[in-house]
């Protein structure tokens, strides 16, 4: 885990010397501070946490209040929201990335209150951008500065790409399980995370413990993943919540539904509907800068 630490430490001083050319180059968009939006990445150390279960049906939950909501399927590998909504997209971001298309072109409306913009899935390349890759692709995310909340489910474990959102964002929500090797991978992303940030209070990670038997259970893992960050990585954790281990999770997979539709008064959906109900009691991380906070992050990263 140090030696992939130190590699992405070295990867970050060398994309940080460049970050001031495309800074200047994108001139200020006003529209980033015509609205406050809540950014929240959804990620996780491993695949197979139910990270884009989280995400897509978060989305949902907040789209229930009211809300104007955008879940970006930044997992450039295995690219799966729109799979879990039954959608076929005609384009995706590799087409905003290779400058095909534009990332309005690219967002599809659902019949579940929100819309999407759909990964690249098996598309490795692109998540090594060109400079000029970069600055357009930045320039395309500002257009979604009109909704309220922006959803990025990030790929598993930890790339420069998942770094940057993470560290962008409003909120980063970290998904595990309470299988050991899950709350290893955790740890271990929790612990890069730490890394890469020379002001730790500036991050608003949160924990989400997924499939549960119980709440003890939940707590118990919680507690541990909490009072580590604490001791060794002088992080603060908090525990957003957890979700059961819900029979409507598979039923969801084989309809290719959420869900939160399926089933709205399931455990696991109640469970979803309670951590974004939580989510809204708590300030969003710099809720003053929005939007324009992370482009000037993305910025500051590319």
């Amino acid at each position: 885990m140090e030696d992939q630490a130190e590699k992405l430490r070295e990867m970050m001083r060398k994309r940080n010397e460049i970050s001031a050319p495309i800074a200047e180059k994108i001139s200020p968009v006003k529209t980033w501070e015509q609205k406050r939006n809540r950014i929240i990445t959804v990620s996780s150390g491993k695949g197979g946490v139910g990270k884009t279960h989280v995400a897509v049906n978060m989305a949902i939950a907040y789209a229930r209040l009211g809300k104007k909501v955008v879940v970006m399927d930044a997992d450039l590998g295995l690219a799966n929201v729109n799979v879990m909504l039954g959608l076929i997209p005609k384009y995706n971001l590799f087409h905003v990335m290779r400058q095909q298309k534009t990332m309005k072109e690219v967002q599809e409306e659902t019949e579940y209150g929100i819309s999407i913009v759909a990964g690249a899935s098996g598309l490795f390349k692109i998540a090594n951008l060109t400079e000029d890759q970069r600055e357009h692709f930045i320039k395309e995310l500002i257009t979604l500065s009109n909704v309220d909340i922006i959803i990025i489910d990030t790929s598993a474990g930890v790339s420069k790409n998942v770094l940057d959102f993470i560290l962008a964002a409003n909120d980063a929500i970290i998904i595990t399980t309470p299988e050991p090797t899950a709350i290893t991978d955790a740890y271990g992303i929790t612990k890069i995370i730490a890394t890469e940030t020379s002001d730790k209070s500036e991050i608003g990670l949160k924990l989400v413990i997924n499939r549960v038997k119980n709440a003890e259970e939940a707590k118990k893992v919680a507690d541990r993943m909490i009072n580590i960050a604490g001791q060794f990585l002088n992080l603060k954790l908090d525990y957003l919540g957890f979700i059961y281990d819900d029979p409507v999770v598979s039923q969801a997979v084989l309809k290719t539904k959420p869900f939160m539709v399926i089933d709205p008064k399931s455990k696991a959906s109640l469970c979803v509907q309670h951590l974004v109900e939580r989510m809204e009691k708590t300030e969003a991380q710099h809720e003053s800068g929005g939007f324009a906070l992370m482009m000037k992050r993305l910025f500051s990263r590319t």
